[in-house]
Parts: structure tokens; sequence; C-alpha cells
């Protein structure tokens, strides 16, 4: 029920990391099963999985030695 405008503020200043919560899900799914670095990626970056941009999915995938 907040104003868009005050939401966004909000959001915007929590200076979150999305690079490494990508690394964090990255390992998580790896934990729960084997993922191919593309298709990590791809779980990451995709609708039915985590939203992450590709660069940042990318970032997470690499970094959580899953490429």
């Amino acid at each position: 029920g907040y104003d868009v405008s005050d939401a966004t503020i909000a959001v915007d200043s929590m200076n979150i990391d999305w690079n490494q919560q990508a690394v964090r899900s990255a390992k998580q799914y790896l934990n729960m099963m084997g993922f191919s670095c593309k298709g990590l990626i791809k779980q990451l970056s995709s609708s039915a999985g985590e939203k992450y941009t590709v660069d940042q999915a990318t970032y997470g995938a690499k970094h959580a030695d899953g490429c």
C-alpha cells in the first residue's frame, strides 16, 4: 500500500550487492542438484528462477564455481 515513489526510495537506499546475492543463489542451486554453467545461468536469470540479469547470473555462476 506504499506510494511508488516512497517504495522506490526505500529499495534504492538498501544498497544490495546483487552480484553477491547471485553467488549465494548459485551456491544453493549447486548444493541441491547438478547444473551445467549455461543451465545455472539460465536458472538464475529466468522468470521461473531468481530473475537476476544475465550479467548478474553469469557473475554468480562463475563465482560459485559453477562454470
